[in-house]
């Protein structure tokens, strides 16, 4: 008889978990001859995403990031040392005109705010 145990968690968050599991394959994934920045950390809470990637070598002119809905796409420009480029896709969509990147000390910070739906109530008036 074999005694199998089970592993209760207090909290399953599916979108986090989703998030996590697209880092992972994509950076499992990288082309031959593009670095991929291979540490990195996920935040998240109701209204943003907070990305940090390791970058060493690449300054702030040397890097594009491109956000088109829920896919944020960074790449290293031409002339750079060293070359990133990588695309994720994220649960939800992006506020480009809320969301901020900052590079300092080789460690990239995204935060991504996300984009809140619009209420679509219509009051009724009564009779």
């Amino acid at each position: 008889m074999f005694f199998t145990p089970v592993i209760r968690r207090t909290r399953y968050n599916p979108d986090f978990h989703a998030v996590n599991r697209m880092f992972n394959e994509a950076l499992a994934a990288a082309p031959a001859g593009i670095s991929q920045s291979t540490s990195y950390g996920i935040e998240q809470d109701d209204k943003a995403y907070t990305l940090s990637f390791d970058m060493p070598g690449i300054s702030k002119e040397q890097l594009t990031i491109g956000i088109e809905g829920n896919v944020v796409r960074l790449e290293s420009k031409p002339e750079a040392a060293r070359k990133y480029k990588a695309a994720y896709e994220l649960p939800e969509d992006i506020d480009v005109s809320a969301s901020e990147a900052k590079l300092e000390n080789g460690v990239l910070t995204l935060k991504l705010t996300k984009v809140q739906p619009e209420s679509k109530v219509t009051q009724l008036a009564i009779n």
